[in-house]
């Protein structure tokens, strides 16, 4: 540490769930290297050893209180690979309409709760568009703040139409779904979707039909789409991209340069017999690794997890069917954190021995390979823009708010497919085995590996989005996705580092429901501390 570096401990940074504390050492009032910190454990995995083979079906779904559903189709996936069981086509689209349903709602209460009050902050206020942001995004009193938040609550009344409830449903099982819907319930669907196309999506996110949105293809149509009509250029999203870019979000919080999706929404007709080995073909939405220049195929073998910098025994860096279960270290002080030695509880994922990033940004980066088969998600339009604006705040913002329009008309096709005169479900001849389920979460890759022997459950591990994003150095010393967008911003004043705050609600880290800072004894204070 140079003389004139200086130390930032916020703690926590965040506002979903858990506790991620962030430090950040600054030389003149840039961040040239920053440590994430998640400070709680939980262990779900350990609940599950020796359990029921199907325990994950429960516990699994409770991890989250936000993608609880993204959770029960990782482990309902994972024990059908290990099962060998066989899907009905009206299983896999049940459990593609609560998977999106659940993404769909999460955009817009993740946007106008999460992320956009934070463009209200004083930094911003002698930009000509300040009062127009506070008017309209202001933690409850913005008048979009309070419509958009209402109407993310519209989609998830579909899914508990098919799964019984939101969130910690369980109607996803091995061999199908629990549910037999009517006829009554698919008009149902369509209506709850209706409203909330004509609430909020339409005339307020969009200015404009979906079927219109989805024409944009280049940046260059974006911005052409945005001065195209005044109800485009004022609805929040034409007013996002012009805020954005007069804020300066598109000139910091670049990350590793790396992107990796599993991918989602299996195809009805692709993957009735699943295998690990079937799965990447039958993704509607595709898996992939793209290092930044070239696409890979996706191997969940090339997949591993390191806790050198993590509060657990060490183990070399192993995959997740290989990996012990994790066994916390006795000795473990919060308060007097060795950053150069173990500072967190997440561990730290790699990919072919890469940090990635994961999330919407991956996963729009992924629907641009020109080798997607002809019934996956085709869309060339973040490739252009990586091209022409590169990664940011920004452009990782961008891309969840783009998915809304192209999840939606999804689901709409999806519950035109139903047949309500086939079967739902086909109950599974074998237990044990070897499997692995995965998802898109709405903030990304999300895996479950499961091993079954004498019908118990002897190894499970779960990989959040968030551990991919959040996690610490690994084994070479190199920085997570978020560490590396914190490192070069520029913090204005150490009092209120917001843009500490806006990069890492740009990924949504899953970790935390407020932001204050603590000293070292646990009290709050009331501001943020350099030490």
């Amino acid at each position: 540490m140079s003389a004139s570096e200086k130390i930032m401990n916020i703690s926590p940074v965040g506002r979903v769930e858990g506790d991620l504390d962030v430090r950040v050492y600054i030389e003149n009032n840039r961040v040239v290297r920053a440590h994430t910190q998640a400070a709680m454990f939980r262990g779900f995995e350990k609940i599950m050893q020796g359990k029921d083979y199907q325990s994950g079906l429960i516990v699994t779904p409770r991890i989250c209180g936000i993608c609880g559903g993204s959770h029960l189709y990782c482990a309902s996936s994972a024990l059908d690979t290990a099962m060998q069981t066989t899907l009905p086509s009206n299983a896999l689209l049940l459990r593609a309409i609560g998977q999106i349903t659940e993404t769909i709602q999460s955009i817009p209460r993740w946007f106008y709760a999460i992320f956009a009050t934070d463009l209200c902050n004083k930094k911003f206020a002698h930009h000509p568009s300040y009062q127009e942001v506070c008017r309209r995004w202001a933690a409850y009193a913005g008048k979009h703040f309070q419509i958009g938040v209402t109407a993310s609550g519209r989609p998830v009344e579909v899914y508990a139409l098919f799964g019984g409830q939101w969130p910690h449903s369980s109607y996803m099982v091995p061999g199908g779904v629990m549910c037999s819907p009517t006829l009554s319930d698919i008009t149902r669907a369509y209506s709850i979707l209706n409203q909330f196309r004509n609430d909020w999506l339409e005339p307020i996110f969009l200015g404009c039909s979906v079927e219109r949105y989805m024409q944009i293809k280049t940046w260059d149509d974006l911005l052409a789409w945005v001065d195209e009509k005044e109800s485009h250029k004022n609805s929040d999203m034409g007013f996002f991209i012009k805020v954005a870019q007069e804020f300066g979000l598109d000139t910091f919080g670049q990350g590793v340069g790396k992107y990796m999706a599993f991918g989602t929404y299996i195809h009805k007709d692709l993957w009735n017999q699943p295998k690990i080995e079937t799965r990447n073909n039958a993704l509607i939405s595709p898996s992939g690794f793209w290092d930044g220049f070239n696409f890979h195929e996706l191997d969940h073998l090339k997949v591993t997890e390191h806790v050198k910098h993590s509060w657990y025994e060490d183990y070399p860096a192993a995959h997740p069917w290989d990996e012990p279960m994790p066994n916390p270290l006795k000795s473990t002080n919060l308060h007097h954190t060795d950053f150069d030695g173990k500072y967190s509880w997440a561990k730290a994922p790699r990919y072919d021995d890469h940090a990635v990033e994961v999330g919407p940004l991956a996963r729009v980066i992924m629907a641009g390979n020109p080798n997607n088969k002809s019934h996956q998600i085709q869309d060339p339009l973040f490739l252009d823009i990586m091209k022409v604006k590169g990664p940011s705040v920004f452009t990782r913002t961008l891309a969840r708010l783009h998915e809304e329009a192209k999840l939606f008309s999804l689901v709409h096709e999806w519950l035109g497919q139903i047949n309500l005169n086939d079967e739902f479900y086909i109950k599974p001849t074998q237990r044990d085995g070897r499997g692995w389920g995965a998802t898109e979460a709405a903030r990304g890759a999300l895996a479950h590996w499961v091993e079954i022997e004498d019908g118990k459950i002897k190894n499970y591990q779960v990989m959040a989005p968030t551990t991919w994003n959040v996690g610490p150095n690994d084994e070479k010393g190199r920085a997570g996705a978020i560490e590396a967008a914190l490192t070069g911003i520029e913090i204005a004043d150490p009092n209120d580092p917001v843009e500490v705050g806006l990069v890492a609600r740009s990924f949504d880290s899953c970790l935390v429901c407020t932001v204050h800072a603590l000293d070292k004894n646990g009290k709050d204070l009331t501001k943020f501390r350099i030490n």
